[in-house]
């Protein structure tokens, strides 16, 4: 319990895949991930994680057909209903483009994070049709304006001035980066910020990921030793300092 993760990241995967080897509809799958969200996000609350990101829906997932796009938006909506934020004190923040989601699904967003801003808890992070291409291109375009407009000298320019521009500059990077459903990839997600988070991936359909599987990978990360470009030793000689 001394070294539970500051920050989660999550990619949600294997909804789909779940629903179809059950012989479902796909959107039944995203159903039952969204119980899953309900479980983890209350158990790293209970276990003291600072902030939980989930990548919820990528802008590439727009290319879907229409009748799932049309559920998955329902499910968000449904989602922002619950009582989970009030019960567990957890805000909620929403990174993304936001103009290109349903005006419907605009409006609870700001309501929720309105609501939940005095919340002191963990905060969950919803990465709704977010792209970290997509954020990237964004805060080059708005540095390149500040420098155009003599407001920012291009010589100045560090890795602190991209991080104040980010969608997710209220929050740390992320500790520890899990994927669920198999695949070993993390499709253009917070790119920039894992640049040295630890990552864990799983067979598990995020339908199936419970409270263990989150202790695992847990566990998982607690089992390494995270050095960020230093030696072995030196890490080992900065703990005893701090002890």
């Amino acid at each position: 319990m001394n070294r539970i993760p500051e920050h989660i990241a999550i990619i949600m995967d294997g909804n789909g895949r779940w629903a179809t080897e059950r012989g479902l509809d796909r959107t039944f799958g995203h159903k039952a991930g969204l119980d899953t969200v309900t479980k983890i996000t209350a158990e790293c609350s209970r276990l003291g994680v600072k902030y939980l990101t989930l990548y919820t829906f990528s802008t590439e997932n727009w290319k879907r057909p229409a009748y799932e796009i049309e559920a998955l938006m329902g499910l968000v909506l449904n989602f922002l209903e619950m009582e989970l934020f009030t019960n567990n004190n957890v805000k909620f923040k929403m990174v993304g483009d936001l103009q290109s989601l349903p005006e419907s699904v605009q409006k609870k967003i700001h309501y929720m994070e309105d609501l939940t801003s005095k919340y002191d808890g963990m905060t969950l992070v919803v990465a709704l049709s977010y792209s970290s291409r997509l954020e990237i291109a964004s805060v080059t375009r708005q540095i390149a304006l500040e420098v155009k407009e003599g407001k920012l000298n291009a010589d100045e320019i560090t890795e602190d001035t991209i991080n104040e521009r980010l969608w997710t500059n209220f929050m740390p990077d992320p500790d520890l980066l899990i994927r669920t459903g198999g695949e070993l990839r993390i499709s253009n997600y917070l790119l920039w910020q894992c640049a040295y988070s630890e990552f864990y991936f799983c067979d598990t359909f995020w339908p199936d990921f419970n409270e263990e599987a989150l202790y695992k990978a847990i566990a998982s990360y607690q089992s390494r030793q995270r050095r960020f470009g230093k030696t072995e030793a030196q890490v080992e000689e900065e703990e005893k300092v701090k002890k």
